[in-house]
């Protein structure tokens, strides 16, 4: 990471650079005529595609017009540190419809665009050294979001991710990345002064599926081999006890509550030290499927996970006893793929 005036000239060379791409770019787009394959709410089925009326009236301004807006502003439509975009469509004048480049360089972050007017293109950059087709790209509505619909944009073509207003528990659309771009269009609203648009966003380089749920650990143990290497590649790994299950039934998750007696590795702070008088260790809840049946059990456990959107997924979970067996095993045929303690 560099300093905040480097993000700038980074920022400002991408937007340089980006001139002809983009002039191509929202030429093919023609926004707002755009095709869109809709997820519903129209006659036709999902899928199907088919241009937007004109809107009446005079036409858009000269591309070279819109081109320079696009442009001009590009400076303020950065974030100091390329992960995170905030702005407002307050600087947008009422009658016109205009499209804003959105550049991030992260692999995780937040856009939030208050009283949504217009459109995004959100361009994501991402400083990995995976190979985008091997990359997945999820999205996750903040909580309140309103104002716009959000679509998957490739060549043209919009496929809808999130409808304005449809905030369901848990909801996280995935795409593989290369599949396309974000393309966020404000609805029309007779009142924007209370409608503020946002979502995180992460990619991983793991399995690809249509949202986050698909992406998780299946409802089965896992192999010796799976969880040697859960062990070394896991954004959690702890030893410990199950203090109570409770079940989520309308995001479709159950959250295990541990007591845990020895910490190996956390990336975020998801187990604190318990509170005086209550023995000692950590104390932290991880999700998990509601359709695994995750029921409380006896005796101890290792835990291990991955962290989305800042919380805790369970993904292998073996007896303590079963783990520091297949461990010994592996490390006297040299089959480790890392080291830990197993005391």
């Amino acid at each position: 990471a560099g300093t905040g005036t480097a993000d700038l000239q980074t920022s400002e060379a991408l937007s340089a650079a980006a001139g002809a791409d983009l002039c191509a770019r929202v030429q093919r787009l023609g926004w707002p005529r755009l095709r869109r394959g809709w997820a519903g709410g129209r006659p036709g089925g999902a899928g199907q595609l088919w241009p937007r009326p004109p809107a009446p009236g005079p036409g858009p301004p000269p591309l070279l017009l819109l081109l320079a807006v696009l442009l001009g502003g590009a400076g303020a439509q950065y974030s100091s540190d390329l992960c995170s975009w905030k702005g407002s469509g307050l600087t947008h004048e009422a009658h016109r419809k205009e499209v804003e480049q959105v550049y991030l360089r992260c692999s995780a972050g937040t856009v939030e665009w208050l009283y949504p007017t217009g459109a995004l293109i959100v361009n994501l950059r991402p400083n990995t050294f995976s190979p985008s087709r091997n990359l997945t790209l999820c999205i996750k509505p903040l909580r309140g979001s309103s104002g716009a619909n959000i679509y998957l944009e490739k060549t043209g073509e919009l496929k809808l991710l999130v409808r304005d207003g449809d905030l369901g528990p848990g909801q996280a659309p995935c795409f593989g990345f290369e599949q396309g771009g974000l393309f966020v269009e404000a609805t029309p609203q007779q009142d924007i002064s209370r409608r503020t648009t946002g979502f995180q966003y992460e990619l991983t380089s793991r399995r690809t599926g249509p949202d986050l749920h698909a992406l998780l650990a299946p409802c089965r143990p896992c192999s010796h081999t799976e969880v040697l290497l859960a062990v070394c590649t896991s954004d959690f790994v702890v030893r410990g006890s199950i203090q109570k299950v409770t079940h989520e039934p309308e995001r479709q998750e159950s959250a295990i509550h541990l007591n845990v007696s020895r910490l190996y590795r956390q990336k975020s702070r998801v187990f604190r030290p318990a509170p005086e008088g209550e023995g000692g260790g950590w104390r932290g809840r991880v999700s998990t499927l509601l359709e695994c049946g995750v029921r409380p059990g006896h005796g101890e456990f290792l835990f291990t996970g991955h962290m989305h959107f800042g919380e805790a997924w369970l993904g292998c979970a073996p007896r303590f006893k079963d783990f520091q067996r297949m461990y010994r095993d592996a490390e006297e045929r040299g089959l480790n793929p890392c080291e830990m303690g197993t005391e």
